[in-house]
């Protein structure tokens, strides 16, 4: 203890270089373990957005632009398939259930995917989680629309308001379907998923919104529809007593025809009656003559996706790496410097019974304690950074990181920079040592 006092005594004798040592030590602790908890958090939201789901059909094209299309709504499908082939798919021995999507359009920037009633009842996320409401009910007809949680909370959406779907899959969109508006009727619990960040309508609404113009058809929405460059606001805050009327009709309205027919859809999931059917199942769509389609399994495409995404990895944490290491030979750099300039100290330790050795383990303590600190100045930096930019990480890039405690990896790569800071500082101890042998520490740089 009495080594430790004096290594701590010294250190804030010399509070101005050791301070900016520190510093760096503790940026490259943040810088480290903030690449390693994204890294982690993001493979861990990439595979918890789908579960439960054995094959995603679609178009021929690569297995992991499906995957990305279909699922994680990035990028797009360059084709789609037609309805003839999805129920002659879904007739096939074996097949549980099926949920048809149709991609193409947007609103305000989130994507809307079309759909029928097995989309809420089958899809899971997580560990096999299924969808729950937060508020409302899932939609009944082609009116309505059941918005994410990310779409409720940044547009201050509510159930009953009246929105209108854009064509289009970019934040700016020329051809607005003002002739076709929707009601809310249920807002989605977090998923910490896409489908946060998602509109989910029927399939006949898609249908009509790209069909023909509606002669005849009677809508739940407002009566008469401006199409001014302004119809966005009109929606969102047109709130008089017919406007309500309406919405109420349409949250009290009965199920009606979800699908309607149409001709072709993005892609569609499936779940199966046995793991024994789909190796069989996606052999007779990979070989489909009449259309040219493709099947895959969600879980070997991640892994292809995280295979291809695995150089970017190791070169992250490589700079991060390559940080730490710098921040070492900074302290490397400062200790060593120190040393003629502390020779008065260190003799005085000598002249009062100090061994070579107490020399050598008082420098070795310093370099200890500074690395120490860093990392803990390192640690409570990163759980600050965690703490700003959760949400940013959740709305930008769907990623959901916790403030949870540093798992085995992490603390493991603590050990690292502690044992890389002892290292380091044994390097001017056992010069320190050396010097000591001789007579007075005549230190000669």
């Amino acid at each position: 203890m009495t080594l430790i006092n004096l290594a701590f005594k010294s250190i804030i004798n010399r509070k101005a270089s050791v301070l900016l040592t520190l510093f760096t030590i503790a940026i490259s602790v943040m810088l480290l373990l903030s690449i390693e908890r994204v890294r982690q958090e993001a493979k861990q939201s990439f595979s918890s957005t789908i579960s439960g789901t054995d094959l995603i059909v679609g178009a021929r094209t690569g297995d992991i632009q499906l995957l990305l299309s279909s699922v994680f709504r990035i990028g797009h499908a360059n084709n789609g398939l037609s309805w003839q082939s999805y129920e002659y798919i879904k007739a096939q021995k074996g097949v549980a259930w099926t949920i048809p999507i149709s991609l193409g359009d947007s609103h305000k920037g989130f994507s809307v995917l079309g759909s029928d009633e097995n989309y809420f009842e089958h899809y899971r996320y997580g560990s096999k989680h299924s969808l729950s409401f937060k508020h409302g009910r899932p939609y009944h007809n082609a009116q309505e629309v059941v918005i994410g949680s990310e779409v409720a909370k940044q547009l201050h959406y509510h159930l009953g308001q009246e929105i209108v779907v854009s064509h289009g899959m970019g934040n700016t969109s020329f051809h607005h379907h003002d002739d076709n508006p929707l009601v809310i009727v249920g807002i989605l619990e977090p998923t910490g998923t896409p489908v946060d960040k998602t509109l989910h309508v029927p399939l006949k609404a898609i249908e009509q919104m790209h069909g023909p113009k509606h002669t005849g058809t009677q809508f739940i929405g407002r009566k008469n529809h401006d199409h001014d460059h302004d119809h966005d606001h009109d929606h969102d805050h047109d709130h008089d007593h017919d406007h309500h009327s309406h919405n109420n009709e349409a949250l009290n309205s009965q199920p009606g025809d979800l699908v309607g027919k149409p001709k072709q859809i993005t892609a569609f999931l499936m779940g199966f009656d046995s793991p024994l059917y789909t190796l069989q199942v996606r052999r007779n769509i990979n070989t489909y003559e009449p259309e040219a389609l493709s099947a895959i399994m969600p879980g070997v495409t991640l892994r292809e996706l995280w295979g291809m995404l695995d150089i970017v990895e190791k070169i992250l944490m490589l700079f991060s790496g390559v940080v730490v290491l710098i921040s070492l030979l900074g302290m490397l750099t400062t200790l060593l410097s120190s040393l003629n300039q502390r020779r008065r100290e260190l003799a005085i330790l000598r002249s009062v019974g100090a061994r070579p050795h107490h020399i050598f383990a008082l420098m070795t303590s310093e370099a200890v304690l500074i690395t120490a600190l860093g990392c803990v100045v390192g640690l409570a930096l990163f759980y600050t950074l965690i703490f700003i930019g959760k949400g940013l990480l959740q709305a930008q890039f769907g990623i959901s990181i916790t403030l949870s405690m540093l798992n085995s990896y992490e603390l493991l790569l603590l050990g690292v920079i502690m044992m890389s800071g002892t290292v380091i500082g044994a390097i001017p101890a056992i010069r320190a040592y050396f010097y000591s042998l001789n007579d007075g520490m005549s230190i000669k740089v």
